[in-house]
Protein backbone atom coordinates (compact mmCIF):
# COMPACT_ATOMS: atom_id res chain seq x y z
CA UNK A 1 0.00 0.00 0.00
CA UNK A 2 2.24 2.93 -1.58
CA UNK A 3 5.18 1.37 0.11
CA UNK A 4 4.00 2.32 3.81
CA UNK A 5 4.89 0.06 6.24
CA UNK A 6 2.05 -1.79 7.71
CA UNK A 7 0.95 -0.33 11.63
CA UNK A 8 1.85 -2.52 14.33
CA UNK A 9 -1.54 -3.41 16.48
CA UNK A 10 -1.84 -5.32 19.71
CA UNK A 11 -5.01 -6.36 20.48
CA UNK A 12 -6.28 -6.42 24.17
CA UNK A 13 -9.70 -8.78 24.76
CA UNK A 14 -11.50 -10.91 27.78
CA UNK A 15 -13.86 -12.63 25.08
CA UNK A 16 -14.43 -14.34 22.45
CA UNK A 17 -12.56 -11.53 20.14
CA UNK A 18 -15.42 -10.73 17.35
CA UNK A 19 -13.96 -7.45 17.12
CA UNK A 20 -10.82 -8.94 16.84
CA UNK A 21 -11.09 -11.53 13.75
CA UNK A 22 -12.96 -8.32 11.90
CA UNK A 23 -9.73 -6.65 12.44
CA UNK A 24 -7.47 -9.58 11.29
CA UNK A 25 -9.58 -10.49 8.66
CA UNK A 26 -9.47 -6.90 7.06
CA UNK A 27 -5.65 -7.09 8.03
CA UNK A 28 -5.28 -10.51 5.88
CA UNK A 29 -7.36 -9.48 3.24
CA UNK A 30 -4.75 -6.24 2.40
CA UNK A 31 -7.89 -4.11 2.84
CA UNK A 32 -5.98 -2.08 5.66
CA UNK A 33 -2.16 -1.34 6.23
CA UNK A 34 -1.89 -2.93 9.54
CA UNK A 35 -1.13 -6.21 10.94
CA UNK A 36 -1.96 -7.85 14.16
CA UNK A 37 1.37 -8.93 16.21
CA UNK A 38 -0.08 -9.47 19.29
CA UNK A 39 -3.42 -10.34 21.35
CA UNK A 40 -3.19 -10.34 25.04
CA UNK A 41 -5.18 -11.73 27.26
CA UNK A 42 -7.01 -11.32 31.07
CA UNK A 43 -9.24 -14.42 30.69
CA UNK A 44 -7.16 -17.83 30.65
CA UNK A 45 -9.46 -19.39 28.34
CA UNK A 46 -10.77 -16.56 26.38
CA UNK A 47 -12.15 -17.20 22.98
CA UNK A 48 -10.09 -14.21 21.49
CA UNK A 49 -6.79 -15.95 22.21
CA UNK A 50 -7.80 -19.48 20.37
CA UNK A 51 -8.94 -17.16 17.42
CA UNK A 52 -5.70 -15.40 17.49
CA UNK A 53 -3.67 -19.05 17.27
CA UNK A 54 -5.61 -20.03 14.40
CA UNK A 55 -4.37 -17.33 12.47
CA UNK A 56 -0.72 -17.59 14.00
CA UNK A 57 -0.77 -14.39 15.74
CA UNK A 58 1.51 -14.75 18.90
CA UNK A 59 -1.71 -14.74 21.93
CA UNK A 60 -0.84 -14.93 25.61
CA UNK A 61 -2.70 -14.70 28.43
CA UNK A 62 -1.13 -12.27 31.44
CA UNK A 63 -2.53 -12.21 35.19
CA UNK A 64 -4.10 -9.08 35.72
CA UNK A 65 -3.44 -9.01 39.27
CA UNK A 66 -5.95 -8.67 42.26
CA UNK A 67 -8.69 -6.63 41.34
CA UNK A 68 -11.67 -7.29 39.58
CA UNK A 69 -12.33 -3.88 37.25
CA UNK A 70 -8.69 -3.18 36.61
CA UNK A 71 -4.72 -4.18 35.96
CA UNK A 72 -3.10 -3.79 39.16
CA UNK A 73 0.43 -2.04 39.12
CA UNK A 74 2.91 -5.34 38.59
CA UNK A 75 0.64 -6.76 36.32
CA UNK A 76 -0.04 -3.71 34.51
CA UNK A 77 3.92 -3.17 34.07
CA UNK A 78 4.16 -6.66 32.78
CA UNK A 79 1.49 -5.68 29.68
CA UNK A 80 3.46 -2.73 28.64
CA UNK A 81 6.31 -4.13 28.53
CA UNK A 82 4.61 -7.24 26.78
CA UNK A 83 3.39 -5.01 24.41
CA UNK A 84 6.95 -2.52 23.58
CA UNK A 85 8.28 -5.81 22.89
CA UNK A 86 6.23 -6.92 20.34
CA UNK A 87 7.10 -3.03 18.89
CA UNK A 88 3.13 -2.40 18.95
CA UNK A 89 2.02 0.92 17.75
CA UNK A 90 -1.23 1.43 18.39
CA UNK A 91 -3.70 -0.83 21.08
CA UNK A 92 -6.64 -1.89 20.37
CA UNK A 93 -9.02 -2.71 22.67
CA UNK A 94 -11.10 -5.39 21.51
CA UNK A 95 -13.99 -6.69 24.29
CA UNK A 96 -11.03 -5.59 26.95
CA UNK A 97 -12.91 -5.89 30.34
CA UNK A 98 -10.77 -3.97 32.10
CA UNK A 99 -10.39 0.10 32.72
CA UNK A 100 -7.27 1.82 31.84
CA UNK A 101 -4.99 2.64 34.56
CA UNK A 102 -2.24 5.54 34.06
CA UNK A 103 0.72 3.31 33.34
CA UNK A 104 -0.79 1.87 30.17
CA UNK A 105 -2.82 5.06 29.48
CA UNK A 106 1.00 7.00 29.61
CA UNK A 107 3.27 4.35 27.84
CA UNK A 108 0.95 4.47 25.43
CA UNK A 109 -0.50 8.05 25.42
CA UNK A 110 -2.44 8.76 22.31
CA UNK A 111 -2.03 5.55 21.39
CA UNK A 112 -4.82 3.74 22.38
CA UNK A 113 -8.62 2.71 20.79
CA UNK A 114 -11.48 1.46 21.92
CA UNK A 115 -15.21 0.34 20.26
CA UNK A 116 -18.28 1.69 22.63
CA UNK A 117 -21.87 0.29 21.34
CA UNK A 118 -23.91 3.93 21.53
CA UNK A 119 -23.19 6.68 19.63
CA UNK A 120 -20.93 8.63 21.88
CA UNK A 121 -21.66 10.84 23.94
CA UNK A 122 -24.74 8.94 24.89
CA UNK A 123 -24.61 5.96 26.49
CA UNK A 124 -21.62 5.27 28.26
CA UNK A 125 -20.66 2.47 30.41
CA UNK A 126 -22.07 -1.25 30.39
CA UNK A 127 -24.86 -2.25 28.24
CA UNK A 128 -25.14 0.53 26.29
CA UNK A 129 -27.89 -0.64 23.69
CA UNK A 130 -29.70 -1.73 26.61
CA UNK A 131 -29.58 2.08 28.06
CA UNK A 132 -30.64 3.14 24.17
CA UNK A 133 -33.50 0.86 24.36
CA UNK A 134 -34.53 1.58 27.42
CA UNK A 135 -34.48 5.44 27.15
CA UNK A 136 -36.34 4.84 23.34
CA UNK A 137 -33.88 6.68 20.86
CA UNK A 138 -34.59 5.72 17.25
CA UNK A 139 -31.08 5.56 16.43
CA UNK A 140 -28.57 3.56 17.78
CA UNK A 141 -25.07 3.06 17.00
CA UNK A 142 -21.42 2.17 17.59
CA UNK A 143 -18.27 4.53 18.59
CA UNK A 144 -14.73 3.85 17.79
CA UNK A 145 -12.62 6.40 20.15
CA UNK A 146 -8.85 7.23 21.47
CA UNK A 147 -9.05 5.91 25.19
CA UNK A 148 -7.99 8.63 28.17
CA UNK A 149 -8.96 8.57 31.55
CA UNK A 150 -12.40 8.73 31.73
CA UNK A 151 -15.16 6.01 31.12
CA UNK A 152 -15.44 6.05 26.89
CA UNK A 153 -15.17 9.85 27.27
CA UNK A 154 -11.68 9.94 24.55
CA UNK A 155 -11.78 11.78 21.03
CA UNK A 156 -13.95 10.62 18.55
CA UNK A 157 -12.51 8.68 15.75
CA UNK A 158 -15.69 7.65 13.60
CA UNK A 159 -19.40 6.50 13.86
CA UNK A 160 -21.66 4.52 12.57
CA UNK A 161 -25.06 4.64 12.97
CA UNK A 162 -28.08 1.23 13.77
CA UNK A 163 -31.74 2.02 13.41
CA UNK A 164 -34.05 0.81 16.54
CA UNK A 165 -36.73 -0.93 15.05
CA UNK A 166 -40.52 -2.03 16.55
CA UNK A 167 -40.21 -4.92 18.27
CA UNK A 168 -36.40 -4.92 19.00
CA UNK A 169 -35.02 -6.36 22.28
CA UNK A 170 -31.83 -5.44 23.91
CA UNK A 171 -30.14 -8.92 22.24
CA UNK A 172 -31.31 -7.97 18.44
CA UNK A 173 -30.01 -4.58 19.10
CA UNK A 174 -27.06 -5.53 20.13
CA UNK A 175 -26.96 -8.09 17.31
CA UNK A 176 -27.11 -5.38 14.93
CA UNK A 177 -24.63 -3.25 16.32
CA UNK A 178 -22.50 -5.78 16.86
CA UNK A 179 -22.25 -6.21 12.82
CA UNK A 180 -21.84 -2.57 12.33
CA UNK A 181 -19.30 -3.07 14.76
CA UNK A 182 -16.93 -5.13 12.56
CA UNK A 183 -17.56 -2.64 9.76
CA UNK A 184 -16.71 0.66 12.11
CA UNK A 185 -13.61 -0.95 14.05
CA UNK A 186 -11.81 -1.73 10.87
CA UNK A 187 -12.23 0.84 9.28
CA UNK A 188 -11.24 3.28 11.60
CA UNK A 189 -7.96 1.14 12.07
CA UNK A 190 -7.36 1.37 8.47
CA UNK A 191 -7.92 4.99 8.23
CA UNK A 192 -5.17 5.64 11.53
CA UNK A 193 -2.88 3.20 9.62
CA UNK A 194 -3.11 5.16 6.06
CA UNK A 195 -2.89 8.79 7.59
CA UNK A 196 -1.28 8.16 10.86
CA UNK A 197 -2.99 10.60 13.57
CA UNK A 198 -2.94 13.05 16.32
CA UNK A 199 -5.06 14.13 19.36
CA UNK A 200 -5.70 17.82 19.53
CA UNK A 201 -7.82 18.78 22.66
CA UNK A 202 -11.10 16.59 21.38
CA UNK A 203 -10.28 16.65 17.69
CA UNK A 204 -8.30 13.47 15.90
CA UNK A 205 -5.81 14.91 13.66
CA UNK A 206 -5.07 13.30 10.38
CA UNK A 207 -1.24 13.97 9.31
CA UNK A 208 0.57 13.06 6.37
CA UNK A 209 0.66 9.48 4.83
CA UNK A 210 2.41 7.14 7.14
CA UNK A 211 5.78 6.63 5.95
Amino acid sequence: MNGQSPLRLGILGSGKGSNFVAIADACAAGRINAVPVQVLSDVEDAGILAQARQRNIPARYLSPGKFRTRLDEVAEQTWVASLREAQVELVVLAGFMRVLKIGLLSAFAGKIINIHPSLLPAFPGLEAWRQALDYGVKVAGCTVHFVDAGIDSGPIIGQQTVPVLDGDTAATLHERIQVAEHELYPACVGKLAHRGFCVQGRRVLGLSPRA
